[in-house]
């Protein structure tokens, strides 16, 4: 029936369009088609143990919307990095909800991405702003993360004389969040690094230490001048990193103001709602000395090929997909969603709005605070910015805290902490109050509202903030809708075209999937609040925790990894805590395929393995004899493998239960890279293959938006043996009875995005999983043979097909034409697509995945494009000039409509074929100038 999901979401339903694939392929069915590609011994004998039809999307938005309703979502007062806040309509409406913005792939290709980029300019320009230092980048995973980033970015700062001296210490100050000590211990421990938990007040650096972390304002809430403890730290060598709460540097001093060197944080409560832990954007910005040093992407202004304003992605040598092991990060996906979301909520409010805010949040406070001690309840700190940490029977204020329907933090059976925020009424000042009140047994009193404030003179804000231009421009509804159309209009996302990137998995992220993410149920829980309050999202939870373990035939799940290069983390260090438990904690070797993903040596890198590369034969399949080879070599000391499969190259490997055998024999472990997922699902999995570990790229297999950049989603699955393992949390209790401490800050990290897997998987059932698969394999092989006579697939199986997507090898193009793998993909451009994922795993191809989603109609417009371009080539090449239509792609309306002196005409730059003039897209700059960005660079948006 057509009213099933998948035959919404798998773009080639009708039987006669099928047929003609497969006529081009060249064979007679779906299933000849599948014999040639998966090998017969790791096909799956019996469907996977799912409801074999899906819900419909009307049944799943009823399902769904009963499931937010359980989640009882209480005022919330508990802060600890997670805060109410005014998320402005129009940026949910304009931007969350839209799938120009949030279907949009990372902005590796500029010239086509100039909208996000100047949204995500627009946050690096806020978070510099207010934190008073130089440099910032365009948003990390959260705020725990964004601490260990620190930590390790001071941790690779060090003198050579410090790494002489062995200088391993970082100081962290006890008044931290408990979540973010969580991460910083497992992120500290593979590189040795100590951590020293002390008061800040009391400590005398003594020459160990090559950094330290405070909090701002300090977990309990108290606002501490660490003005002279930063200069104690420099002339000790050390490095200060200061956790920094945006809202209130509204208020206080700039971290860089008293001396920090790198300031982190989480964006959340500038305009993205608690989300029961996320996604929110971490921050982080430092001195433009330490731009080298910075992990993550960073948005830089430079020029293009007419001297026009252009943006792009800057410093990408970076990127730890091209240091691999030598990489000191391995952070990939961002939250560049989110932090588009914050851009905005900073050019909508302006500086002005976001003092409004933190004062409502600072008096509500104070007022609480002054009635508080008029009551002899004794607070932690006379001086605070929205947080309170009272004295008090905590199980009696609980119960009236509770019928009055509020949520307060409670650190011990003695202690209360509530935190106010920008949308405190003066109606709930009075509720609180008057709960402390009830407890003492006292009467209620009209509540005097204060106008002074708590902040200490020499730390309150006098430097301004948000000057530039951007943030004084917008204040009505009207302007900034249309501010964000016209960036909206700047870019491709899959609302335009066709997005036939590679490994990424561009694929449908169907409404039905993404409304429910709007749900207040689902937005207004905090991750910290009661069990029996977030019912809806822990049978949620437990739902998709099961499934995903039986799509890939393992025993055990954690939602916790907030992104695929997480999940590769997280996963070597459950196998690393394997080995240790049973007294093997010196197995440290990962062996890793030269074929592998950039971010898997990063990650083996950051979980403090010795990476030991395995060649690849003729075929770009994993040499077995060599990897048999390298296991037995290392096996006393070997603690795994990582591989993709499908491979890299897009080849189901017919050897890989030998490469799985020959690391268990050795005494290893298997860590599966999930990226590749798509061509498994329903007809193969990790642990029938024997894979120990996988992670699972939700962003990619399983629907959930690539967001601009991020957010992304990767979990990890376990076999039986390595369940205990699965990382806990300080706060919340999840995970393994002997589980690793956290990889992230909320106990299930993005989890508003966990309803678009779950209700993946609900509506496509178990027939509809494995038919998106089968699709996703029939569209690359399509594709593969419909250009075979001009594009030589580079890799293919022992048959001559491949899995879900190919490489098209592109590498005679610069000798036999004078043109370049770039250049096509600033052609495409033109012709209204996104290119393919470039020069990887292969220098000068391009790798192409249509995913099940794509119509035969958008593939053949595709593949015609490819051909069209060809030809282009080749007549450049005969005519003998550099000046032609590829070279000087793309082409801007501005451009075609003025001078013009180049020896092919408008009509052949910007309507190459018929079917582009229907729906032109047109870039808003040409072709950018890489190397001025770098040599000149700046990251904020002073226009």
């Amino acid at each position: 029936m057509f009213d099933q999901f998948s035959e919404r979401h798998i773009g080639v339903s009708n039987p006669a369009e099928l047929q003609k694939m497969l006529d081009v392929i060249g064979v007679r069915s779906i299933d000849e088609l599948l014999s040639q590609v998966i090998p017969q011994s790791i096909r799956l004998k019996k469907p996977l143990a799912l409801p074999e039809k899906g819900m419909s999307e009307y049944e799943f938005a009823a399902h769904i919307r009963g499931l937010a309703a359980r989640n009882r979502c209480l005022r919330s007062f508990i802060g600890m990095g997670y805060y109410p806040c005014a998320v402005p309509a129009a940026v949910s409406r304009n931007v969350f909800e839209n799938p120009a913005w949030y279907t949009s792939y990372t902005p590796y290709q500029a010239e086509i991405s100039q909208g996000r980029l100047e949204a995500l300019l627009n946050f690096q320009t806020a978070v510099i702003s207010l934190t008073g230092m130089e440099i910032g980048n365009c948003s990390l995973l959260d705020e725990g993360t964004a601490a260990a980033e620190a930590m390790l970015m001071m941790f690779s700062l060090r003198s050579r004389e410090a790494v002489r001296e062995g200088r391993n210490q970082l100081f962290v100050d006890r008044n931290l969040f408990p979540q973010t000590l969580d991460v910083l211990l497992t992120r500290s421990e593979p590189f040795g690094i100590e951590l020293i938990v002390d008061d800040y007040e009391e400590y005398e650096f003594t020459g160990r230490e090559f950094g330290a972390v405070v909090q701002y304002p300090a977990a309990d809430g108290a606002v501490r001048d660490y003005a002279d403890f930063t200069a104690a730290a420099h002339a000790r060598g050390a490095l200060v990193t200061a956790v920094c709460d945006l809202l209130a540097l509204a208020l206080l001093k700039a971290p860089g103001e008293w001396g920090a060197d790198i300031a982190v944080g989480t964006a959340q409560r500038l305009g993205t709602p608690m989300s029961f832990g996320g996604p929110a954007a971490g921050y982080m910005t430092t001195r433009e000395a330490y731009k080298r040093n910075m992990p993550g992407r960073i948005i830089g202004v430079s020029v293009d090929r007419l001297g026009n304003r252009a943006l792009r992605m800057a410093l990408q040598m970076r990127e730890q997909h091209i240091k691999r092991e030598r990489a000191t990060s391995n952070i990939c996906t961002a939250s560049a969603l989110m932090a588009s979301m914050t851009g905005f909520y900073c050019v909508y409010n302006g500086p002005e709005g976001l003092r409004r805010a933190a004062r409502t949040a600072h008096r509500a406070a104070v007022t609480t605070a002054r009635a508080l001690e008029a009551m002899d309840y004794r607070l932690a700190s006379e001086a605070f910015f929205d947080t309170l940490e009272v004295e008090a029977e905590a199980a009696v204020v609980q119960s009236l805290a509770l019928d009055e329907g509020i949520n307060f933090y409670y650190p011990s059976e003695g202690t209360v902490r509530l935190s106010f925020d920008e949308v405190t009424t003066p109606a709930e000042i009075e509720t609180v109050i008057g709960i402390f009140r009830a407890a003492k047994g006292r009467k209620a009193k009209a509540v005097k509202h204060a106008a002074e404030d708590a902040i200490p003179a020499a730390l309150r804000r006098e430097s301004a903030f948000l000057t530039e231009p951007v943030f004084n421009r917008y204040r009505s509804e009207s302007a900034l809708m249309r501010y964000i159309k016209t960036l909206e209009l700047r870019d491709i996302s899959l609302a335009n075209s066709m997005i036939p990137l590679g490994s990424c998995t561009m694929k449908l992220n169907a409404a039905a999937l993404m409304q429910p993410l709007s749900l207040a149920g689902f937005q207004a829980m905090h991750p910290f609040a009661p069990a029996d309050q977030a019912e809806g999202y822990l049978e949620l939870i437990a739902g998709l925790e099961k499934d995903l373990a039986t799509i890939t035939g393992l025993a055990a799940c954690s939602l916790q990894p907030n992104s695929g290069a997480a999940g590769e983390y997280t996963g070597l260090m459950v196998i690393r805590a394997y080995h240790q438990s049973r007294g093997q904690g010196y197995r440290n070797v990962v062996l890793i395929p030269a074929s592998a993903h950039g971010t898997n040596p990063a990650s083996a890198a950051m979980a403090g393995m010795k990476i030991v590369t395995v060649a690849c034969d003729e075929r770009g399949n994993i040499d077995v004899e060599d990897l048999e080879v390298k296991a037995r070599e290392h096996a006393s000391e070997l603690c795994g493998l990582m591989v993709t499969y499908p491979s890299t190259h897009g080849v189901f490997e017919s050897r890989i239960r030998e490469i799985v055998d020959a690391v268990h024999d050795a005494g290893g472990q298997v860590y599966m890279d999930g990226a590749n997922m798509n061509a498994q699902v329903g007809l193969t999995n990790p642990g029938y293959i024997g894979a120990d570990v996988c992670h699972l790229n939700l962003h990619k297999t399983f629907a959930m938006p690539h967001g601009g950049g991020g957010p992304g989603v990767g979990p990890i699955c376990v076999a039986e043996h390595l369940r205990a393992f699965l990382p806990s949390h300080p706060v919340v209790a999840t995970g393994g009875d002997e589980g690793i401490t956290a990889v992230a800050s909320a106990p299930w990290g993005s989890a508003l995005l966990l309803p678009i897997t779950y209700g993946y998987i609900k509506m496509l059932g178990e027939e509809g999983l494995r038919r998106a698969t089968e699709m996703a394999i029939v569209n690359a092989n399509y594709m593969s043979s419909a250009l075979k006579s001009e594009y030589r697939t580079y890799y293919s199986g022992e048959t001559g097909r491949v899995g879900h997507e190919m490489i098209l090898d592109l590498t005679h193009f610069k000798k036999e034409y004078g043109i370049d793998c770039g250049d096509i993909a600033h052609r495409l451009m033109d012709y209204g697509f996104h290119a393919p994922t470039l020069s990887f795993p292969v220098h000068e191809t391009l790798m192409v995945e249509p995913t099940e989603s794509e119509p035969k109609e958008e593939m053949d417009r595709f593949i015609e494009a490819l051909v069209a371009i060809k030809r282009e080539c080749e007549a450049a090449a005969a005519a003998g000039t550099a000046d032609n239509v590829v070279a000087n792609a793309p082409h801007t309306a501005v451009e075609l409509a003025g001078e013009w002196p180049h020896p092919y005409s408008r009509m052949e730059a910007a309507f190459p074929l018929e079917w582009v003039r229907r729906a032109k897209f047109f870039p808003y700059v040409t072709k950018i100038d890489n190397g001025y960005g770098d040599r000149n660079l700046c990251c904020r948006n002073c226009d």
